[in-house]
C-alpha cells in the first residue's frame, strides 16, 4: 500500500516507511543500487533518498562501495532474515579453507564482519578435536576491542574509518577509552609487524585467539578470519609456530577466488 495512503494516520512514521522502502528495492541481496535509481524506485526526491542511505549505512542495513559510489545490502538485515547471509560467496568458498584450518590446528575458526560495535560470525569450522569451551556459531556476536576478531578489523581499516569507530567505543566507556586505546595501539603494531592481531585472556580468561582481515574486493566489506581455542593449549608459542602461518596461508586462498578470472 502506498506511503500516501496513511497520511491521515497520527501513529503512521512516514520516515521509517521511507526507511524499509528504500531497503525493498534491493530485490536480490547482491544487488547493487545509486541514490538515483533508488530514487526512481521509490519515487523520492534524490535529496532524501541520500539522507536515508546514508542514515542506513552508519545503522549497518546498508554498505556503501565508495569506489562505486553505490550501495547494497548490510549485514544488519541479517536481523531482518537469513537472506543477505545466504547469497555472500565468501561463506560458502570459505567453508571447505577453514574445515581444513581447523583440522590442522585443533582451533575453532570463524570468518566474520563488523556489525555496529560488535563483530558478527558468519561461518565457522571445528574439527573433533578443538577444545574450547566457549560455544560460539553462526550468528554469535563478540566485542570490538578486547577480542582477537575485532582488533584485526580496526587495524586493518582505513584510519578514518577507525577513528570514527574509536570515537563510539570513547562515547560508550569514556571511563576505560584511556586502557582500549592503549590496547588498539598495540593491536596495530602488531598487524605492521605479522599482519594478525592477538588476543590471550582479553574477553574470556579461557580463550586465546589470532586474526587476520579478509579484502575479497568485489564491493564487499571487509571481513575477519580467526582462530581461537583453549588458553592452555591456544597460547602465544603455539600461535607463532603454528597457527598464525597456517592462518595466513587460509586467508590468502580464500581471498584468490575473489581475484579477476576465478
Amino acid at each position: 500500500m502506498p506511503i500516501d495512503d496513511h497520511k491521515e494516520d497520527r501513529q503512521f512514521v512516514t520516515a521509517l516507511a521511507r526507511g524499509l522502502q528504500v531497503l525493498k528495492c534491493f530485490t536480490s541481496g547482491e544487488e547493487h543500487l545509486g541514490n538515483q535509481e533508488i530514487a526512481q524506485r521509490c519515487r523520492l526526491p534524490k535529496s532524501t533518498v541520500t539522507r536515508l542511505t546514508h542514515t542506513l549505512t552508519l545503522l549497518d542495513f546498508l554498505h556503501h562501495d565508495s569506489v562505486q559510489n553505490r550501495y547494497r545490502l548490510g549485514m544488519a538485515t541479517l536481523s531482518l532474515g537469513g537472506t543477505t547471509l545466504l547469497r555472500l560467496d565468501a561463506r560458502e568458498i570459505s567453508r571447505p579453507i577453514m574445515q581444513e584450518l581447523a583440522n590442522q590446528t585443533g582451533c575453532l575458526i570463524a570468518l566474520g564482519m563488523r556489525e555496529g560495535m560488535s563483530m558478527l560470525y558468519l561461518e565457522t569450522a571445528r574439527s573433533d578435536a578443538s577444545v574450547i569451551t566457549i560455544r560460539l556459531n553462526l550468528g554469535s556476536r563478540i566485542p570490538l576491542h578486547t577480542t582477537a576478531m575485532g582488533r584485526a578489523y580496526l587495524a586493518g581499516s582505513r584510519p578514518a574509518a577507525r577513528r570514527s569507530v574509536m570515537e563510539r567505543v570513547k562515547n560508550l566507556n569514556p571511563e576505560g577509552y584511556a586502557d582500549i586505546e592503549r590496547a588498539i595501539t598495540r593491536a596495530g603494531e602488531e598487524y605492521e609487524a605479522t599482519d594478525c592481531c592477538t588476543s590471550y585472556s582479553e574477553w574470556r580468561g579461557e580463550v586465546g585467539a589470532i586474526a587476520t582481515p579478509l579484502r575479497v574486493g568485489k564491493g564487499m566489506p571487509m571481513m575477519v578470519l580467526s582462530a581461537s581455542g583453549d588458553i592452555r593449549t591456544m597460547t602465544p608459542q603455539f600461535v607463532e609456530h603454528t597457527v598464525r602461518a597456517l592462518l595466513l596461508r587460509s586467508a590468502w586462498a580464500i581471498e584468490q577466488h575473489f581475484q579477476p578470472g576465478n
